[in-house]
């Protein structure tokens, strides 16, 4: 699963997530993508299953890109402690999302395959998505 190799810092706030993505809100690689209209977190194993969805349905043919990383700690106190003693362990990553931003592309498949891969693939995240495609124009 995808986590971070070193960081500044172990622990971070909740922070907020109010208005739309500005960056990663445009197809940049593949041809056809899921972009999230949503906020929300995203964790590293929801991402590996995604993952794993998308290159199974198209069995392991095109390519794909995950445009998203989980690089937010979050922590956890264990179950049936008493209040203080500080902050939790951190115990999972997530990627903060906005609404708009991209979450997979994908290319080398015909669009029918594309569209069935990220609809099965969007079952497995906590966000809703629609599916988009880049504007080739010929």
């Amino acid at each position: 699963m995808l986590s971070p190799k070193k960081t500044k810092f172990r622990k971070q706030h909740r922070g907020r997530m109010k208005g739309n993505a500005c960056k990663g809100n445009t197809i940049a690689f593949g041809e056809y993508a899921l972009q999230t209209l949503e906020p929300g977190w995203i964790t590293s194993r929801q991402i590996e299953a995604t993952r794993r969805t998308i290159t199974r349905y198209v069995k392991r043919g095109g390519k794909l890109w995950i445009r998203i990383f989980p690089d937010k700690p979050v922590t956890a106190r264990p179950a049936e402690t008493r209040m203080g003693s500080g902050k939790g362990a951190p115990e999972y990553w997530v990627a903060v999302i906005k609404p708009g931003h991209i979450l997979f592309e994908i290319s080398g498949v015909p669009q029918e395959i594309a569209k069935q891969a990220m609809k099965l693939a969007a079952y497995k995240l906590p966000v809703d998505t629609k599916f988009i495609t880049k504007n080739i124009i010929k």
